[in-house]
């Protein structure tokens, strides 16, 4: 999904509670005008009063009473309103909107910046679709724990932890670096992906992350499905290329042949060109790395991104060890 999808379904979201409080403010006034007597006049009145207060901000002055006066009556209308509705047995703002957010009123902008009700929706609508919004509370930098490490594997990965905080704290896209994550099965990579993600879209940043196994497959798509027109196929997979940040997670899952490196040399190289941040999950060596992708890949990731070595002892493996000594 591109950043023009998430505002689009965030904006819906926002639009939905607006005319969900604007609807309800209908549903009221309609109860109480049927059912209170003299409401409906006043209500009517209220809106007469309104009009008038506004012709005269807008220089319609005419005949008749001032401003003062005419917001005087408005006020003792609205007074005489709240009267009604507590005489017969409901709240002073029963008819009046109530706005799921108050600083913005369901409109999404305070003004011309964006409202955090807004911004909130964004973050959820990123983390779902990146498929984080489930482990965005189970995998935080706050719940890595060292417990699991020992001696010279701890002072490495509380560096590691370290330069990640560090890094999505002081987020900015197309100056912030890019690292190579590398070490075997159960040490703490996805974990730390998945933290530094959820820090980088809290932020408000564009971030992508998915298997190389799925991003090989969206552009095989691509490829065997290209008709000569643009079409959402191609739209998808444009976000490998234009997110302020993406993660790459278990790169050499896919079966690579020349398609998937001329895809990797692709996207390595764009981004590095547009000075894009990418973070490459792996659990093959460097030996391996070398061996399985050419020269042209090799050269960039070691040469433009920071290698972060995960250290240790199967985390997973451990906690089940310690599951049965209980």
């Amino acid at each position: 999904m591109s950043r023009r999808d998430y505002i689009r379904r965030a904006k819906e979201i926002i639009a939905d509670r607006r005319a969900e409080s604007i609807n309800n403010f209908e549903k009221n006034t309609q109860i109480a005008s049927a059912y209170i007597k003299g409401f409906a006049e006043v209500d009517r009145e209220i809106a007469l009063t309104g009009s008038k207060i506004m012709g005269q901000a807008l220089g319609r002055t005419g005949e008749g009473s001032s401003v003062e006066e005419i917001k005087r009556e408005y006020d003792a209308l609205v007074q005489k309103k709240k009267e009604l509705l507590k005489e017969n047995g409901y709240s002073e703002d029963f008819c009046e909107i109530k706005y799921h957010c108050a600083l913005c009123s369901d409109t999404g902008y305070v003004g011309i910046n964006m409202c955090s009700c807004l911004k909130r929706e964004l973050v959820i609508a990123s983390l779902e679709d990146s498929g984080l919004y489930s482990l965005a509370d189970e995998q935080t930098f706050e719940n890595f724990s060292l417990d699991y490490y020992e001696k010279d594997d701890k002072i490495v990965m509380s560096q590691n932890l370290k330069m990640l905080k560090d890094f999505s704290e002081n987020f900015i896209p197309e100056k912030s670096d890019s690292f190579l994550f590398l070490g075997a099965t159960g040490l703490g990579k996805t974990h730390l992906s998945t933290a530094t993600a959820t820090a980088v879209i809290k932020k408000g940043a564009y971030v992508v992350y998915e298997s190389a196994l799925k991003m090989f497959s969206d552009y095989e798509a691509r490829r065997f499905g290209n008709n000569g027109y643009f079409s959402e196929v191609d739209e998808d997979i444009e976000k490998y290329v234009d997110c302020d940040l993406l993660i790459i997670d278990d790169l050499g899952c896919e079966l690579t042949n020349q398609f998937t490196v001329s895809c990797l040399y692709n996207i390595i190289n764009t981004r590095m060109i547009r000075h894009k941040s990418t973070i490459i999950s792996t659990n093959l060596s460097q030996s391996d790395l070398r061996k399985r992708y050419s020269d042209r890949i090799i050269s960039r990731i070691f040469g433009e991104f920071k290698p972060l070595i995960f250290r240790g002892s199967d985390i997973r493996e451990q906690k089940i060890r310690n599951k049965y000594k209980k």
